[in-house]
Parts: C-alpha cells; sequence; structure tokens
C-alpha cells in the first residue's frame, strides 16, 4: 500500500501509521452532519488525521482539535495537517483521550471518532496497530465518558462502529445521557451483510433517522449514493 494518499483537496501521508487510510474513516467524515455548522471539533484518535482534514474542507470551523495517543503517528497528523490548506486551524495533541480529559477544558460542538474497536483475541506483535485497532487504550465506556465531558449542549458526536457494537455502544451511551439521533447501516454490496454503523448522539433524546449505505454494485463498480457522499474527496469519484 501507497504511504501518500491523495484526495481532491489534501494529501494524507501514512507510512508511519499502524492504521492506513480504509473505508470506514473517509466515509464518517464524509457521512457526518454539519447543520449545526460547528464553531469547534475534536476527532478523537486522530490516527493520520484524515477525518478532521475532510472536516476542514467541509466546514468552516475556527477550532479543529484532534488527539492521538501514538508518538509515530501523532508526528505524521502533525505533518498532514501543516502541508495541507487548512493548517491554521487544525491542531493535535499527542495524549491519550483520558489524559487530554482531565488537562483541557473546552466545548466542542462536533466530536468525531473512528475509535479502536477490536475486543477479541487477534492481537499481533506490532505494539501500535494493537492500540489502534483495540479497545485496550479506550474502551466504549472511557470513550462516552469524554465526549460527554466535552460535548456542547447542541453538539453531534458521531462515530463508526462494526454492527455487532451498535446496540451495546448505543446502551453505553444512553446511561451517559447520549442519545442516538442518526444512524446509517453499511454494506458492501446489496446481498452482503451490514458491516458498519454510522452513529451520530446527542443530549437531545429524539426519534432515530435510520439510513442504509450500499457501497458497490459489484467489484469496483460504486452505487451513486456511495459516489455522491465521497465525490468531494476521491480523485476518481
Amino acid at each position: 500500500m501507497s504511504s501518500l494518499f491523495k484526495f481532491k483537496q489534501f494529501t494524507v501521508q501514512q507510512d508511519q501509521c499502524a492504521m492506513k487510510i480504509g473505508t470506514d474513516g473517509v466515509l464518517l467524515g464524509a457521512w457526518v452532519s454539519l447543520k449545526n455548522n460547528p464553531d469547534s471539533i475534536l476527532d478523537i484518535g486522530a490516527g493520520t488525521g484524515i477525518l478532521s482534514l475532510q472536516l476542514a474542507q467541509r466546514s468552516f470551523s475556527e477550532i479543529i482539535d484532534a488527539i492521538e495517543i501514538d508518538e509515530n503517528a501523532f508526528e505524521q497528523c502533525v505533518s498532514n495537517f501543516e502541508t495541507s490548506p487548512w493548517g491554521d486551524r487544525l491542531f493535535c495533541y499527542h495524549a491519550s483521550a483520558q489524559e487530554f480529559a482531565t488537562e483541557v477544558k473546552e466545548e466542542y460542538d462536533l466530536i468525531i471518532s473512528n475509535p479502536p474497536f477490536y475486543s477479541d483475541n487477534y492481537k499481533s506483535d506490532n505494539k501500535a496497530r494493537n492500540t489502534a485497532r483495540f479497545t485496550d487504550t479506550l474502551p466504549f465506556r472511557d470513550l462516552v465518558i469524554v465526549a460527554f465531558q466535552f460535548l456542547s449542549e447542541k453538539g453531534i458526536f458521531a462515530l463508526i462502529l462494526p454492527r455487532k457494537e451498535e446496540e451495546n455502544f448505543i446502551s453505553i451511551a444512553s446511561e451517559a445521557g447520549l442519545f442516538p439521533k442518526r444512524i446509517c447501516r453499511v454494506k458492501g454490496t446489496a446481498t452482503s451483510e451490514v458491516k458498519r454503523s454510522l452513529l451520530e448522539f446527542s443530549f437531545q433524546k429524539t426519534e432515530i433517522n435510520y439510513e442504509e449505505l450500499t457501497i458497490e454494485i459489484s467489484r469496483h463498480n460504486y452505487t451513486k449514493e456511495y459516489q455522491d457522499l465521497l465525490k468531494d474527496f476521491y480523485l476518481k469519484m
């Protein structure tokens, strides 16, 4: 896989990051609603910085803060921010979400995360990759607590999860007073099972808006919905 990933308005270096750019992150960055015109955004577990860069392109937010625990990924994220057209609005902190929560007093109108979500026993010998992929460093409950602490009253908290984790996460979030407002279930093709859930939460309890997204009609033949969602980012769409 190339260490350089070119998008329409920015380029991402990823050779220092354990988790490379994949469909999950780019989907979330394109899907999340900006209807509340967020002035401030927080990206938890930034990795390459892809989500922050997408939101810088899509929004007029003056503050886009990112948190990254892994040192190599943090340095790469900073570099990707600096070489982007929006370097003056992007800032990355080298910290865990839990550390950040004890040191920073701030409110954000949008909190976004493509969190580590593997809790099964598939660990490798690659410590950085395990940090990026497994919930040990950022359990769902900790993520919810951090989101609760930093989210502004009318703010939105958005993330992507495996479909099988959807109910569990909603339950944990609801206990903290964060309620689902929008859920999009994603599947590869029309006949395949739903693999991912895109979710938005807020402090207001409202009727949930359910959506479904299918990525491909056949191999590399993408649906119109998928192309419409990502055409501002991918070069070949």
